[in-house]
């Protein structure tokens, strides 16, 4: 199971939120590229990063410090937030991400994600943020209808790379994942799952490891709060394997 952690960005800084709130954010490091350079230092295989402006706007908003990122570490990266067409899903991927997460557009134009997946195979991702399992969009402010397994399901023959599922109750809470459900649609559905939302220890990773269904799990706080030691993380979900 990879640990990817997270830098969510808000006005060029990297921060955290509870429940997904933008006025309840916490800044972590002014200078999100250093934040991610300790990550990788620490050992990290992957990046994960959200702009959280973007998932607002609807378009990227911190492209700055994204580059910046990009330019400053070689570890494969993933990035979420304001990714609603193709023009800027090539423009993201030229600029050297690994892979683009859709979430909004999953649920509102999900023709885009089977063109997006067709056309760059192994580098388009899906968000899927549910409170309770039912599937929120833009930015968490607006939720639907729609249940996390039927639309997981909806995309089995896309070619997607990977489910990053998001519980938004669990997320910055520091209450632990949402084992059981995310272990249930990685059960559900062929397509790799990654959990996201709530992992602040290293009993939520082995717990999370120990279903077996599970490909991956991102943190945030608990990595800036120092809940959780990445190194130790690393170190235990290798000797594992």
């Amino acid at each position: 199971m990879i640990l990817y952690p997270a830098i969510d960005l808000k006005d060029g800084q990297a921060v955290r939120l509870v429940h997904g709130e933008m006025d309840r954010s916490t800044v972590f490091n002014d200078d999100p590229a250093a934040q991610a350079r300790s990550f990788v230092e620490a050992g990290c295989e992957w990046l994960h990063l959200v702009d959280l402006n973007g998932a607002f706007a609807g378009t990227p908003v911190n492209a700055a410090p994204v580059e910046a990122i990009l330019a400053a570490c070689k570890v494969p990266t993933q990035l979420g937030g304001g990714i609603r067409d193709m023009a800027t899903i090539e423009r993201w991927l030229d600029r050297g991400l690994t892979r683009v997460i859709l979430g909004t557009v999953a649920v509102e134009d999900p023709d885009l994600v089977r063109e997006a997946a067709r056309t760059f195979p192994g580098q388009v991702a899906v968000g899927l943020d549910a409170r309770n399992g039912l599937v929120a969009t833009r930015g968490w402010a607006e939720e639907t209808d729609v249940r996390v397994t039927d639309l997981a399901r909806s995309f089995e023959d896309a070619g997607i790379a990977a489910i990053i599922y998001t519980d938004i109750l669990r997320d910055g809470a520091m209450k632990g994942p949402n084992v059981t459900a995310t272990a249930d649609l990685a059960r559900a559905v062929d397509i790799p799952v990654i959990a996201s939302g709530g992992v602040s220890s290293l009993a939520d990773l082995q717990a999370l490891r120990d279903t077996g269904v599970i490909a991956g799990a991102i943190s945030g706080r608990a990595l800036y709060d120092g809940a959780l030691d990445l190194g130790d993380a690393l170190s235990a979900l290798r000797a594992a394997q």
